[in-house]
């Protein structure tokens, strides 16, 4: 079946009357994510990201709700009062930049329409622009602590822990010029956001910590099978919504794109993340965890090379915040 942003549109349009029909805890809902842009589709698949508020507490967080094997709705829900604070709106890292861009599907009340205005009012000053970024840059430092503090191999959750780092430390470069990196679109986004702000190689060096020098695509590419075990492998209860049965052929079209096209190494961050979150959801002593560990020693991110990743970070992490301050200077903050 091929798939275009209109029936995409068409599908949200159709989910969005189903649930005001049947919820009446329902405030408001607004579309966020890829289906925003011209081009949301990688590899013929997609998900559609609605966000539901509520006049009550929510009893679930987040749910993936299967349409086809190509798409997926990945709907949130929250409380309302979770966005009754606008300051604090405006300056959220995540949420401001979501409310800032989405487009809201209903909102008898226009309870959204009047948060979305109230931030965007304000959203793009040099105080809040640095708020968001300095608190992106922050996160990523304190995590480098920890590892800098006892430095040693990493076990699985170390290894997610360092992916959490390193997207904090992309994200406050994309914050100064744009909104939020995306999970698929991670490596694909990050020059353009790098190249707003002047620093080109942000991008080169992203790829260094993440090991991409240290392997080829015929590598990635035998990693594959081992990959898509480890994800079918998860337990039907205790697995991160993120890593849902419904989102896989969803990773794995766009790995596989993104191995063919000219740059080939922008499937390691996808490919990577979702291959260490599984694993640290395994047990222990999985047959998995082996495959997972050989192709980590090979890009140096697990294993005694691990520690000069680590200095690296750091190295890294000193060029972001030092980039965060002169843009700061430059415009007056």
């Amino acid at each position: 079946m091929r798939i275009n942003r209109d029936m995409l549109l068409k599908i949200a349009n159709d989910t969005v009357s189903k649930y005001v029909g049947t919820d009446p805890t329902l405030l408001a809902i607004y579309l966020q994510g890829s289906l925003l842009g011209e081009s949301p589709l990688i590899g013929n698949t997609a998900d559609i990201d609605l966000f539901f508020i509520h006049t009550d507490e929510v009893g679930i967080e987040r749910e993936i709700i299967r349409v086809s094997d190509e798409v997926h709705l990945d709907i949130s829900h929250h409380p309302h009062k979770l966005y009754r604070q606008l300051r604090e709106l405006r300056v959220h890292p995540w949420l401001g930049p979501a409310v800032y861009s989405c487009k809201i599907m209903y909102d008898p009340q226009h309870f959204v329409d009047f948060v979305q205005a109230s931030v965007r009012g304000q959203f793009s000053s040099v105080e809040n622009v640095l708020s968001r970024v300095r608190k992106q840059a922050r996160h990523a430092r304190e995590m480098w602590e920890s590892f800098y503090t006892q430095p040693h191999p990493p076990d699985p959750q170390e290894a997610s822990l360092y992916l959490h780092a390193l997207e904090h430390a992309a994200n406050a470069v994309a914050g100064l010029s744009g909104q939020n990196l995306t999970e698929r679109r991670f490596l694909l986004d990050l020059p353009a956001m790098a190249e707003a702000v002047n620093k080109t190689g942000l991008y080169a060096g992203f790829l260094g910590l993440l090991g991409a020098p240290a392997v080829e695509v015929e590598t990635m590419r035998s990693w594959l099978t081992d990959w898509k075990n480890a994800y079918v492998a998860l337990p039907t209860s205790g697995t991160p919504i993120r890593l849902h049965p419904h989102r896989w052929l969803y990773y794995e079209r766009a790995v596989e794109v993104i191995l063919n096209s000219p740059k080939t190494h922008d499937a390691l961050w996808p490919l990577w993340r979702t291959w260490t979150h599984a694993i640290c959801v395994l047990p222990a002593d999985s047959p998995h965890h082996s495959a997972w560990q050989k192709a980590g020693e090979q890009l140096g991110l697990l294993g005694a090379a691990f520690i000069e990743r680590i200095a690296g970070l750091d190295a890294y992490l000193d060029m972001v915040e030092e980039l965060v301050e002169s843009w700061a200077r430059e415009n007056g903050g």
